[in-house]
């Protein structure tokens, strides 16, 4: 399903030039959607997909619908909802992530803690993927039937082809976990947008040049927009931090703790982080443009693999079960506000515990 692009004028967005370091990047599966035109096409990449994210829980998906002007275009509506709205109209369109657990409008920069009494450079703009439910700024409304496709694209022919996949994977019905994310369902999928701002001297010392700690998503999948600047990182098995290279209009794809609790632990949530990028694309802005995917409001987060069960390790405290809206809004309204406790013989990790749920935070 391709976007019809509006004719509303639009600042361009300009991305930071390509980086020139040689890094250390993490070798991801490219999965491309297009072989699922074919039954023995679907099967492959069901293989393929399946063992990406057992092995690392993230991987590269192309061919997935939107042109590479497509895709630039929702950059620029990105952009414009940070560097065209007044501070005003953000404070009267923010989000009421602590009263209401939903990240829905504007989160301000310096809004979480990230450590040593310094807080995040970070501002969001979060949409429901049915941009009915709330208004918007008016500078977004030209662009709200655009906004609108582009939620659309990512549920139907992004979110539920890798659902499938995954499910497949798991030798389950093939619309298990796909039932279980409604677009006119109660719940909170959302499109995100993201820009991170350049930190001070100071900031970056006391962090240690960290922007986003090492984290797992409460969501099943999250989408990632491919952009070039070089900043997220996943941890590998052997504890070090890869970084994750850019491929123009690809989709980066990983799995949320929803996804793992619903699979037992087959397919596992992934730690990442968002680190300062490289000397050649320092002091630029970097916009980000995702598509966070959560089960309905009522799905109890509980596993759907019947045998496939893999989980060694206890995941819930006292045997409570949360539903997504009990996890997500507790989860919300804790992230980055909350008093953590050190992790017992792991230096390098922190813990809370939200609606019965061990949450790590990494260093």
């Amino acid at each position: 399903m391709a976007l019809t692009i509006d004719q509303s004028p639009i600042p361009r967005y300009i991305p930071a030039p390509p980086v020139t370091e040689e890094l250390d990047y993490v070798d991801l599966a490219i999965i491309d959607l297009s072989k699922l035109s074919s039954g023995s096409g679907k099967l492959e990449l069901a293989g393929n997909v399946r063992d990406a994210m057992r092995a690392q829980g993230f991987l590269y998906v192309i061919n997935h619908g939107l042109t590479l002007q497509e895709t630039e275009r929702m950059f620029d509506i990105a952009n414009a909802s940070f560097d065209s709205v007044s501070e005003d109209e953000k404070s009267a369109y923010a989000g009421k992530i602590q009263e209401e657990g939903s990240f829905q409008g504007y989160k301000p920069r310096q809004y979480w803690h990230i450590d040593a009494g310094v807080h995040d450079q970070i501002e969001t703009y979060n949409i429901n993927r049915d941009v009915s439910k709330k208004e918007h700024p008016q500078t977004l409304r030209p662009f709200l039937p655009e906004i609108q496709q582009f939620s659309r694209h990512s549920h139907f022919n992004v979110l539920h082809p890798i659902l499938r996949l995954l499910t497949l994977g798991m030798d389950l019905p093939e619309e298990t976990f796909v039932n279980l994310h409604g677009f006119n369902s109660i719940g909170e999928s959302y499109v995100r947008f993201m820009k991170y701002f350049p930190r001070s001297d100071d900031e970056k010392s006391k962090t240690n040049n960290v922007w986003l700690k090492g984290h797992t998503d409460m969501g099943s999948i999250t989408v990632l927009y491919s952009q070039p600047v070089a900043a997220l990182q996943i941890l590998a098995p052997d504890g070090k931090w890869l970084w994750i290279r850019h491929i123009p209009n690809a989709l980066v794809i990983n799995v949320g703790d929803a996804l793992e609790y619903l699979s037992g632990g087959f397919y596992r949530a992934t730690i990442h982080r968002v680190v300062q990028p490289p000397p050649s694309q320092r002091g630029y802005t970097r916009l980000g443009v995702y598509y966070f995917a959560m089960p309905d409001d009522n799905v109890k987060l509980i596993s759907r693999s019947g045998s496939k069960s893999e989980w060694t390790e206890k995941k819930f405290e006292a045997n409570v079960v949360p539903s997504m809206e009990v996890y997500r809004k507790a989860r919300t309204s804790a992230y980055g506000r909350s008093t953590l406790r050190r992790a017992t013989n792991e230096a390098n990790v922190q813990e809370e515990v939200i609606s019965g749920v061990v949450v790590r935070h990494y260093d």
